[in-house]
């Protein structure tokens, strides 16, 4: 059993009520497991038809299932990126709202990612996710998971909210501020929460998402919305946080989520002194009600009206393409929207947003299609795993084959493919890829990402 703070449980008694012992005995609990199908790969049926594993849906996410069973991340379908390992209660506030195929969304505190990849899945070719982390070497897994599901017309930034703000003023349609929080609601899966909680943090914290939902405000179109997230129960960082908002900004409203995410949460609480009636349209998701860990989510609503004051296109290099990059691309591709070429941190990428993304603001724009050599690209992994399907020339592996545990593990093998680059496959999903020379396949699985043991 958790050993939780006294303070903390005199406060959760407060809150919770009678409901109190039936969150502790949760707290005891086995945490609970999900998934997420990138249906930017796979649809929901087609991976479900060969998804090697039961599973269970999550009934507020179309395309979440809990799962029970281990080595899911070591398994060939994880390495092609057809699902995201999440947190089941992680994935109720990007549902929150329904998303337009063409909105530009920012995800304010991105890493790991699950939100950012949640919300890409609901765009169409059109839409553009920008993602951002603070802190540099989160903001490499972040990148890391968007290339491992292959998306595509993604940006991943690292900086500070104030600095997003002035980079990106009034751009976005939806944006997601999952504001790093004092983590109650993470209790019953990391320790490091329970031993570092204390009314002090707690009050720091609020003082800090307060300032990052500020931020947001100025990244906002005049008639968008942002979910405010936490992964923690208190009010101040709640409730009280909302309440004080809509005090200061009258051109917001709190909106009513989907009727999806109603159904498995319990009304936002109503405090003394809170100037909101309709507090109770924030959510509460408590591990006692619904299968997996704390969250709170409010949708909020700007209605000022005000509008881009220009129209923003990325300003990458539009110059008369290097012939060695459009060489290549002719002869791995099948085909590929022109348009979207360009240059970027001097890399040639692929990149279809109308965004202003100036050289050295982002860590990662678009597709990167690799470094230019002398007479020559050397593909990145990226470019195989957003263009898989495009490729000319494909190899086709079983899950189970022992070509693919070569392949996962940085060995070449024998192929009747045809001599170029070519990705490899498992049931018609990217996992990266090859150099194919005289019937051998020439590895190009990054190394970090190898299975042990080669």
């Amino acid at each position: 059993m958790i050993n939780l703070p006294e303070k903390y449980k005199e406060r959760m008694k407060i809150l919770l009520g009678e409901e109190y012992g039936k969150y502790v005995e949760a707290l005891g609990e086995k945490p609970v497991r999900a998934l997420r199908v990138n249906t930017d790969k796979i649809s929901t049926e087609e991976f479900l038809k060969i998804c090697p594993f039961p599973t269970e849906k999550i009934p507020y996410v179309e395309n979440g299932f809990y799962f029970d069973f281990d080595g899911v991340g070591n398994h060939p379908f994880h390495h092609a990126g057809m699902f995201y390992i999440q947190e089941p209660g992680a994935m109720a506030p990007a549902e929150c709202i329904d998303v337009e195929p063409e909105w530009k969304i920012l995800d304010m505190c991105a890493a790991p990612g699950g939100k950012s990849t949640q919300l890409k899945n609901k765009l169409g070719k059109d839409g553009l996710l920008v993602s951002n982390e603070i802190i540099p070497s989160r903001c490499k897994i972040l990148t890391g998971n968007i290339e491992r599901l292959g998306l595509q017309n993604t940006v991943t930034t690292c900086m500070d909210t104030k600095k997003l703000a002035r980079s990106f003023p009034h751009t976005f349609d939806l944006i997601m501020v999952d504001a790093p929080c004092s983590g109650e609601g993470m209790f019953r899966k990391e320790e490091i929460a329970v031993s570092e909680w204390s009314e002090e943090n707690v009050k720091m914290c609020a003082v800090r998402s307060r300032e990052i939902l500020e931020n947001a405000v100025d990244c906002l179109k005049g008639d968008g919305y942002i979910v405010y997230a936490t992964c923690t129960f208190s009010l101040e960082e709640n409730e009280m946080l909302i309440d004080s908002f809509l005090s200061e900004h009258p051109e917001f409203e709190l909106l009513e989520v989907t009727e999806r995410v109603i159904g498995s949460t319990s009304d936002g609480v109503f405090f003394d002194g809170c100037n909101t009636p309709e507090i109770s349209r924030c959510r509460r998701f408590y591990p006692h009600i619904s299968k997996g860990e704390g969250q709170f989510m409010a949708l909020l609503h700007c209605t000022s009206g005000y509008t881009e004051s220009t129209r923003r296109k990325s300003d990458g290099k539009k110059d008369k393409p290097d012939p060695v990059v459009t060489d290549f691309l002719k002869s791995t591709l099948t085909d590929y929207d022109k348009d979207t070429l360009r240059t970027y941190n001097s890399h040639p990428v692929l990149f279809g947003g109308d965004l202003d993304i100036r050289d050295g603001l982002a860590f990662s724009c678009g597709v990167t299609v690799g470094e230019v050599k002398k007479n020559y690209i050397q593909p990145h992994h990226q470019f195989f795993m957003a263009m898989g399907q495009s490729f000319k020339r494909k190899i086709d592996l079983a899950p189970d084959s022992e070509q693919i545990v070569k392949y996962l593990r940085g060995e070449e093998f024998d192929t009747d493919c045809e001599n170029g680059w070519a990705v490899v496959t498992v049931a018609g999903c990217t996992l990266g890829g090859v150099k194919v020379v005289s019937g051998k396949a020439k590895n190009h699985y990054p190394k970090g990402l190898r299975l042990k043991g080669g």
